[in-house]
């Protein structure tokens, strides 16, 4: 009975977490650059003293679907769409240099440089941070040209370079904050390979008719565990019962 009880816990448990897992994908269906987390539900025996006769129900974060989006077109100067495989660098909320692919971009108060999380773009020499300007253009290798405040009639100045970079043969994993870095703990190097679109944005790669199927079947999964409760409740019942009448 104990055993029985215990995998349909174990498998309500882990049909939650899936369930989440997908309601994060369904709800950044329309995040610029998105890439859809991945769970697999598996049975595993437990191990321990004596024979492993019983099992339990794990959910296993394996990863994230790597897929390419589409690029959508926008017309706002200041989205900037990666061309095939590649990553912007931004900083991390721990400080330090990560990646993605989101590239919904605008200017703070200060001058800071951020994508639509509120993330910093990394330039040459750190953060990017712009001067006053009338107006800007981002070439398809990052090159970010302005036409300062009060400044002639043609007059631009290059003030900075996005770093686009490219992860190659490097194996890349995903944080909890959506961020991507080298598993290796490395910092990618900059690829001049690597190129933007003006005016075009990454769509998100999570499907949004599959995540609706998961979340039915997630859902089908747990209300089956916990019906399956009240099920071993009253076997457990009826056993105590034949046990008083036998005794």
């Amino acid at each position: 009975m104990d055993r029985a009880l215990y995998l349909s816990m174990t498998g309500a448990k882990s049909s939650l977490a899936a369930q989440a897992t997908n309601a994060n994908n369904l709800a950044n269906a329309s995040t610029s650059g998105f890439r859809a987390d991945i769970e697999r539900l598996s049975s595993l025996p437990v191990y321990g003293p004596g024979h492993p006769s019983r099992v339990y129900a794990q959910d296993d974060a394996v990863g994230y679907n790597s897929e390419v989006g589409s690029l959508v077109q926008t017309g706002r100067a200041m989205d900037l769409g990666i061309a095939g495989e590649g990553w912007f660098a931004v900083t991390g909320g721990d400080g330090n240099e990560a990646y993605t692919r989101r590239g919904d971009l605008r200017v703070d108060s200060s001058g800071l440089l951020l994508n639509g999380a509120h993330q910093p773009l990394i330039g040459n020499a750190g953060p990017i941070t712009l001067p006053p300007f009338e107006s800007m253009v981002i070439g398809r290798d990052g090159t970010i040209t302005i036409t300062p405040i009060g400044a002639g009639e043609g007059e631009q100045v290059q003030v900075d370079q996005i770093k686009l970079a490219s992860s190659g043969d490097v194996t890349m994993k995903k944080g909890k904050d959506g961020l991507f870095r080298a598993e290796d703990g490395q910092d990618l190097a900059a690829d001049l390979a690597v190129s933007v679109n003006e005016g075009s944005l990454e769509s998100s790669n999570v499907n949004g008719i599959e995540s609706m199927v998961n979340m039915i079947e997630y859902s089908r999964n747990f209300e089956s565990m916990v019906k399956f409760f009240d099920e071993l409740e009253k076997m457990d019942s009826a056993s105590t019962r034949l046990m008083s009448v036998s005794s």
